[in-house]
């Protein structure tokens, strides 16, 4: 009887249902064995512990069902799109952090060696006594060839981590995009399918509808999540030159530059909110658009290394501020800045460096920021002195004019803020 009545639906839903054992009209439908009855088919035994509803009432029922999961179809389905596009993005991200990393690679590795250089050229000075000695300084030598061998060995094993992870992620990345697109594909099927079902009138919505409602409830509990990938960061390089100890430089702090709701300490290392604006004499090289203060010391030539204690500063950028005029120490909004920042996403702390702004990771918390700059190489490299790794550094930078360091506080929306930074004092090496 219930092929008799899936063939008729099949031919005309337009019109009633007729049993064909009774010759009456189909008035029932039986939810377990999803066919209609007539009122004598429903005194039969097999259906006398089933669920039965009136035709138009079990429709109601199937379309209200139908109409609940095309409303969350319809949210998975600008999930999978959202997860497409997502993949697309993050595809080009590692492409560009790729990029980044053989750049930051290169450049530190470079510059441990010049570091490396002037440490053996002065230990050779310190134990020859000036004096000149063919067989020291041909140890002298050797001892530098090594160190170069041993880090163009770090340096392409470094690279070649970061080349399997870029690969892997590559791959995870288009494997679920072939996964995501297959799903968003049934996910646009099923949805028109059920659609025009709900458009459709009481016999014909009925029709095979448990199957249409478990393949649809079936493809809701697909998994639909991004790709999950390797943070690059595992690649970022560990360990600082004992050379930077030797390079750093007492920084104090300009008061003639400070933002006026700045407050710096007596002996100038040290800055903090003053949470009322300070009355201060106007100067040109004050600044006036952010919460910043410059370093006295300016710097045009060398390399010169300083540290500063960020522990107790939610917010806070640092960096070098390059004035292309000599004869102008005048702060300006557009001047050369060159920043590692720290800001806040929700309640997740993230890092950047500008320009251009990049976002960077840092895996560890950082209670100490170390900054590096090498005037005549163009470059300049932030240190996470905690866990002591390069968090960034900027190369084939070319400067003009003095460059100071620069230090800023984010200017908080009427709260009082206890936000600080302190200058490290230098600590030589014994």
């Amino acid at each position: 009887m219930s092929k008799r009545l899936s063939l008729q639906l099949g031919h005309n839903v337009t019109e009633d249902a007729c049993c064909e054992t009774h010759r009456k009209t189909a008035q029932l439908f039986c939810d377990d064995d999803q066919i209609t009855l007539c009122s004598k088919c429903h005194q039969f035994q097999e259906h006398k512990r089933h669920m039965v509803y009136g035709i138009q009432e079990a429709a109601e029922k199937y379309r209200k069902l139908f109409q609940e999961i095309l409303n969350t179809l319809k949210v998975k389905l600008e999930v999978a799109k959202s997860i497409l596009a997502d993949g697309q993005e993050r595809m080009m991200m590692i492409q560009e952090e790729e990029q980044n990393f053989k750049e930051m690679i290169e450049s530190e590795y470079r510059l441990r060696f010049w570091l490396l250089t002037e440490e053996n050229e002065l230990n050779f000075l310190r134990l020859n006594g000036c004096r000149f000695d063919m067989n020291l300084r041909e140890a002298s030598r050797n001892q530098l060839i090594r160190f170069d061998t041993e880090l163009e060995e770090k340096s392409q094993e470094m690279l070649q981590r970061l080349d399997c992870a870029v690969r892997e992620n590559v791959n995870k990345l288009k494997e679920n995009e072939v996964r995501v697109s297959e799903q968003l594909c049934h996910l646009q099927r099923i949805t028109m399918e059920l659609e025009k079902k709900c458009r459709e009138p009481a016999l014909a919505l009925l029709q095979n509808a448990r199957h249409n409602l478990e393949r649809s409830e079936s493809l809701l509990l697909q998994c639909l999540e991004p790709a999950p990938t390797t943070d690059l960061s595992s690649c970022q390089i560990k360990g600082m030159s004992r050379m930077l100890a030797v390079l750093q430089r007492n920084i104090t702090l300009d008061p003639e530059t400070a933002h006026p709701y700045l407050l710096l300490s007596k002996n100038l290392n040290s800055v903090r909110f003053a949470n009322t604006q300070q009355n201060v004499p106007g100067n040109p090289n004050r600044s006036d658009f952010s919460a910043t203060v410059l370093g006295v010391e300016s710097f045009t030539s060398g390399k010169h290394y300083w540290e500063i204690k960020v522990e107790k500063a939610t917010k806070w950028q640092l960096g070098i501020y390059n004035s292309a005029d000599r004869k102008s120490n005048q702060m300006e909004a557009s001047g050369n800045k060159l920043l590692l920042m720290r800001s806040m996403m929700g309640t997740d702390y993230t890092f950047w460096v500008f320009p251009p702004l990049k976002k960077v990771c840092v895996r560890k918390q950082m209670h100490k920021v170390g900054v590096f700059l090498d005037y005549e190489y163009g470059l300049i490299s932030f240190y996470n002195v905690t866990d002591r790794s390069v968090i960034y550094n900027f190369s084939n930078l070319t400067f003009q004019g003095a460059v100071r360091p620069i230090f800023s506080l984010c200017i908080p929306n009427g709260d009082l803020n206890s936000d600080s930074l302190a200058i490290c004092p230098p600590h030589f090496p014994s």
